[in-house]
């Protein structure tokens, strides 16, 4: 398997069409060191998620919250959840992830009843899927078998599919949370998705934190809080991170020189990038730029 580009668009929506030529849903194995960040970038989309680990621990950053997950293990992530996933240092972490559309759940008459409230509620970003509890290993199992089916495709697999995520879903709303709906954290949620979309669309300018807090209409100390509790980093840092993370592709153009890519992606000092890019990717962007030049040769 060679690398993995993880496209998302400017509100961190993530771009993959999650579906099968027949159904709104895919099911596919993941390996987070292949991905050319070497890590599952920030993101969101309106699939419900069921990851299973196979290989090593993952770490997600789901909201404001960090789960790991240990192999064998699960996590459900909900709709519109800003999630992200790295693996554990020295593993190169593996996992299946089933991603689905809540419409193909159950069918419309019950759609209302059973699954809008559960993903609209604010207290269940994700729920940790253990496989040591009946519950969590019948879900585990059943994706599994999801996974199996989509790949090889036997007759009236449909009709199996359709049936087993009914099953889960029955397992995840009978075993979660009691359902919360708090507009506070609705607010939260909104107001960090809009800082973040004005940053992925200035990102190429000069920009101060008073500018960032503006677009969440937030003081200063409460976008910096803002930034600390949901992302674990402050904005600035992660204007800088999303810097780096748009050169990767433009350094692996053959006539792009590193002084270029650095003020292309914002930066106004080329010896700024380099420090910065060599402490997220533990290489210069020369270095990397070599690497991947070759990977094509």
């Amino acid at each position: 398997m060679g690398t993995i580009h993880f496209e998302i668009d400017d509100y961190l929506k993530e771009q993959t069409v999650h579906r099968t030529v027949d159904l709104p849903i895919a099911c596919y194995h993941t390996s987070i060191k292949e991905n050319s960040n070497g890590y599952i970038p920030l993101h969101w989309h309106d699939e419900l998620q069921l990851v299973v680990v196979t290989n090593g621990k993952v770490r997600f950053h789901v909201n404001n919250e960090t789960v790991i997950v240990h192999e064998k293990n699960g996590v459900f992530i909900n709709s519109g959840s800003l999630h992200m996933a790295e693996s554990l240092p020295h593993l190169n972490s593996r996992y299946i992830c089933l991603n689905v559309d809540p419409s193909f759940i159950l069918p419309q008459e019950l759609f209302a009843t059973y699954v809008s409230p559960y993903i609209q509620a604010t207290n269940l970003p994700y729920l940790y899927i253990c496989a040591d509890e009946a519950w969590g290993k019948n879900i585990i199992d059943c994706t599994l078998s999801i996974h199996r089916s989509i790949e090889e495709q036997p007759p009236y697999y449909e009709i199996d599919v359709t049936t087993k995520m009914m099953a889960i879903w029955k397992l995840l709303i009978s075993n979660g949370l009691q359902l919360e709906y708090d507009q506070n954290k609705m607010m939260q949620n909104r107001r960090v998705k809009g800082m973040l979309q004005w940053i992925h669309n200035h990102y190429e300018e000069s920009i101060s934190l008073d500018d960032i807090a503006k677009a969440g209409q937030l003081s200063r100390s409460e976008c910096c809080r803002y930034f600390k509790r949901m992302l674990k980093t402050s904005p600035l840092q992660y204007v800088t991170d999303y810097r780096i993370q748009k050169s990767l592709p433009l350094l692996q153009q053959p006539n792009a020189t590193v002084t270029d890519v650095a003020y292309q992606v914002g930066f106004n000092s080329t010896s700024y990038f380099i420090a910065r890019f060599r402490k997220v990717m533990n290489m210069t962007p020369l270095a990397y730029k070599k690497s991947k030049l070759n990977d094509f040769h």
